[in-house]
């Protein structure tokens, strides 16, 4: 029995052990599959990130621009190699650029919270520059190898920039986002070209904390403090300074810290018929000292402001779509909200050809500034005014084109003229003739304006991909008269010897490929 005994509790040993095995083997029921599920609570190409309650939204372009007659992508050709009108003048400039955005929204009790980020990965060809003993250097604006004017951001001999990245919750906006100053369209009323005067700018974002009141019926009210430094920052001149470059009578920006934001406020009315904005903005103008140390001290802060007007008008008789769009600036030591931060019209040396017995070619000056002082003196502020604008028409679904311009002065006043012309006027005792000299200057005067006139035809043969071509053609109207006596710039390859003061013009084509994603 014993033997019997011992057989079957063997077995029945056998068995379990054997059944725990199979059991082991067994397939274990899986875990479902979250699936990616699309979000039509915020519109298109919205999907739920899985497991959460939060939509994600991605998107971009990839964008490929030539650009003929200019050293920059875009914003025209008024000063170094570019203004040089030489051999150093790019005949052409390439841009590749692809851009990525991701935008975040979660319902909560408090209202939607969203984030947004937008960045760029860019490659553009750059410029030669010459060291002043018959070689030259490619990107002379930063290392000697550097392409793409490197000298941060730099990838893979490209660049990476931050447009935009922002969080919005209950009405506030923070992070680097449009200025509430600028109109909706930025710097491009009916263009591509980036470098328009007369309006705010900012198409690339700026710091700010914002509170953005909703009235219904289209009508908002937006207070917002934003980061001057860099975008909104023409320039604090100490005239003090003087070097012997183009731009070294206007001596040299002597920035202190930051103190104070800019403070912004606009008003908006946005409905079916179009749309109205009026803007506002107060710009602290806070420089360092006078020389070297704390002991030579320093001018008072200056508060500038800016006041803009913008109006937009939809559906005119002359097709479905058209547009007008126009706004119009002042500004007084505010002068980027005029300017704008992509425009160089805010610092021009052109040059041009002459017809002036012993001058060797022409020059055009002009130097848009926040403030100008001297030692021992206070800022003076800079006034300008603007205004841009254009019409735009759809002749078909696939194609339209649009006449675009703007318009711009630069005023400096009579304390001003005094310390870059001299007393007289007539540059003795004046910045502009301590680095230029005296002997043939007829007229001294800062004050300048710049007209810009352009148009753009885009066709666009299938949906989210765009070709266009956009041609701007800029006129510098300088106050100076006479000749000067230039010093030379080797980075140019310009010779020291008399060059006859004038006005100059230049003509930019944009050639454009965009496909949206």
């Amino acid at each position: 029995m014993k033997m019997v005994k011992g057989l079957l509790l063997g077995s029945v040993a056998a068995l379990i052990a054997s059944s725990g095995a199979q059991a082991a083997d067994l397939p274990v029921k899986a875990k479902a599959v979250e699936y990616v599920k699309v979000c039509s609570l915020y519109g298109p190409g919205f999907y739920f990130i899985p497991g959460t309650d939060t939509c994600i939204k991605l998107g971009g372009y990839l964008r490929v621009d030539v650009l003929a007659n200019t050293n920059s992508d875009a914003s025209g050709n008024t000063s170094g190699a570019g203004g040089a009108q030489n051999r150093f003048t790019n005949g052409y400039t390439w841009r590749s650029r692809e851009d990525l955005n991701v935008d975040t929204r979660t319902a909560t009790e408090y209202g939607v919270v969203r984030t947004y980020f937008d960045a760029v990965f860019s490659w553009t060809s750059d410029t030669y520059g010459g060291q002043g003993n018959g070689a030259t250097v490619y990107s002379p604006i930063g290392t000697a190898a550097a392409p793409n004017n490197a000298t941060s951001g730099g990838v893979a001999a490209g660049t990476v920039g931050v447009y935009y990245a922002f969080i919005q919750f209950a009405g506030f906006t923070m992070g680097k986002a449009v200025s509430q100053f600028s109109a909706p369209w930025t710097n491009y009323p009916g263009n591509n070209f980036d470098g328009l005067v007369g309006g705010g700018g900012t198409v690339t974002g700026v710091n700010q904390f914002t509170y953005t009141a909703q009235f219904g019926n289209g009508v908002s009210l937006s207070l917002s403090a934003q980061d001057q430094s860099a975008y909104y920052q023409a320039g604090v001149q100490n005239l003090g300074v003087l070097g012997t470059g183009s731009l070294g009578a206007y001596g040299a920006s002597d920035y202190a810290g930051t103190i104070a934001p800019d403070l912004v406020a606009a008003v908006k009315v946005d409905q079916a018929w179009g749309l109205f904005q009026a803007s506002f903005a107060a710009h602290d103008n806070h420089a360092a000292y006078y020389g070297g140390t704390e002991l030579t001290g320093h001018p008072d802060d200056k508060w500038g402001w800016a006041g803009q007007l913008a109006l937009s008008i939809k559906n005119i008789p002359t097709g479905p779509g058209d547009t007008i769009n126009i706004q119009g600036v002042y500004t007084d030591g505010a002068t980027r909200y005029n300017i704008q931060d992509l425009s160089i019209a805010g610092a021009i040396t052109y040059f041009g050809g002459t017809n002036v017995p012993g001058a060797y070619q022409s020059i055009g000056f002009g130097m848009a500034p926040d403030s100008v002082f001297v030692n021992g003196g206070q800022q003076q502020l800079i006034q300008t005014w603007g205004m841009r604008g254009a019409y735009v028409h759809n002749w078909s679904p696939n194609w339209n084109t649009s006449v675009y311009g703007a318009y711009a002065g630069i005023r400096y006043n009579d304390t001003a003229k005094s310390a870059i012309c001299g007393p007289g006027g007539n540059g003795v005792g004046g910045s502009f003739g301590a680095v230029f000299g005296t002997a043939g200057l007829t007229s001294c005067n800062p004050d300048y304006n710049i007209a810009q006139i352009g148009t753009q035809t885009q066709w666009t043969p299938v949906k989210n991909l765009t070709f266009s071509a956009d041609l701007t053609y800029t006129h510098l109207d300088q106050k100076y008269a006479g000749t000067i006596t230039y010093p030379g710039s080797a980075s140019i390859g310009k010779p020291a010897t008399v060059y006859e003061l004038k006005d100059q013009d230049t003509v930019t084509l944009l050639l454009r490929a965009q496909r949206n994603w």
